[in-house]
């Protein structure tokens, strides 16, 4: 009986279980919990969001205005497109596909052809590309890579700059510096010692394909570095720190675990500066010399597509030969739209979901 008492004391209670309350139990104790009484006046701020109203339809007003201005940028380019097509209608009909293959360009006798300003076009966009890319490369390489911390911002300001300066300015510079100096001092020596190739040889006035695009190239330098800096560093750190891990140098961590991984988007970049250089009109007419003839030797003057439009279309005296430099410009409009399409989606498939390094 003592043994069978004493186990009966020592036998704690059981723990009461706890069972999960229902949502009408909590919706009754929540409401018994409130305080009975008056009702409190609501804060001054719910009161003047209760008092404007619904923003509904403010929001769906917005939302059809900027719907509206994204529309206007396609509309913008079909006007344009639409207008060109239709101005060159006369040269279209009158010389059709061979338009672009035909060399007389005589205005007098009513001979039209494209294919010098398309040489010239041509020609000196890709030597502008040639003298620009591994220069780009060298300084986005160097700002992203090597660059000390207090010259980073300052390079990347006077490097954003260069682009933001108009292209006349550009042209006066090349007239009265740069024309003198190939005349002088460049000419010469590429006469002297490449004269051999063929491409410097004849007369040399300091004005011709070869002094376009060295303005060209350094039109084209900052917006080719810029978006190579941009899609180096949207490269993640971990390829770096990956390769560093295998034992490579600091020469092999960017070849292989920067360029490597950025090259679509390097090369979008170059499109995109060709582009620019397709489209460039004052500075290439002030110093590419301006005479519609193709020819081997860079020191020769040229034409292109842009100049060409500048320079005599407010000289075109007749339906024709107005229609003929409008679809010069139709076939300008077209190249450019397509070059830029390309780079855009070439950087977009390098940047697209990748944060930018954070130096």
């Amino acid at each position: 009986m003592t043994t069978q008492r004493m186990t009966t004391e020592r036998e704690p209670n059981p723990p009461a279980r706890s069972t999960p309350l229902s949502v009408p139990a909590v919706t009754n104790f929540v409401a018994a919990s409130e305080p009975s009484g008056p009702e409190l006046a609501p804060s001054p701020i719910r009161g003047f969001l209760r008092s404007r109203g619904s923003g509904a339809m403010a929001d769906r007003t917005f939302a059809g205005l900027m719907l509206l201005c994204a529309l206007s940028i396609f509309a913008i380019v079909a006007f344009i497109l639409t207008i060109l097509i239709l101005r060159s209608k006369l040269s279209l009909a009158q010389f059709g596909f061979h338009f672009f293959l035909r060399s007389d360009w005589d205005p007098v006798s009513g001979e039209f052809g494209a294919l010098p300003f398309i040489f010239g076009t041509l020609a000196t966009s890709l030597l502008a590309l040639a003298m620009a890319v591994p220069l780009a490369m060298g300084v986005a390489v160097f700002l992203t890579e090597l660059c000390p911390q207090k010259l980073r911002a300052p390079i990347s300001f006077l490097t954003e700059l260069l682009a933001a300066i108009p292209s006349v300015v550009y042209g006066l510079w090349a007239v009265f510096v740069l024309v003198p100096i190939m005349r002088d001092s460049l000419g010469p020596f590429l006469s002297k010692y490449l004269g051999w190739t063929g491409f410097f040889e004849g007369y040399n006035f300091g004005v011709g394909l070869l002094t376009a695009s060295i303005i060209l190239a350094i039109m084209i330098l900052p917006i080719i570095s810029s978006i190579t800096r941009d899609i180096m560093l949207a490269v993640p750190n971990s390829q770096r720190e990956a390769v560093l891990a295998l034992g490579a140098t600091r020469w092999e961590m960017i070849r292989t675990g920067v360029l490597r991984n950025a090259r679509i988007g390097i090369v979008g970049a170059v499109i995109l500066g060709l582009g620019r250089a397709l489209g460039e009109t004052m500075a290439v007419t002030m110093v590419i010399g301006n005479h519609p003839d193709i020819s081997k030797s860079l020191f020769a003057p040229g034409y292109t597509l842009a100049s060409v439009i500048a320079n005599e279309f407010s000289e075109a005296t007749g339906n024709l030969y107005t229609s003929a430099l409008i679809e010069i410009g139709l076939a300008l409009f077209l190249v450019t739209i397509v070059v830029n399409a390309i780079a855009r989606a070439l950087v977009w498939a390098v940047t697209r979901g990748t944060p930018a390094r954070v130096h």
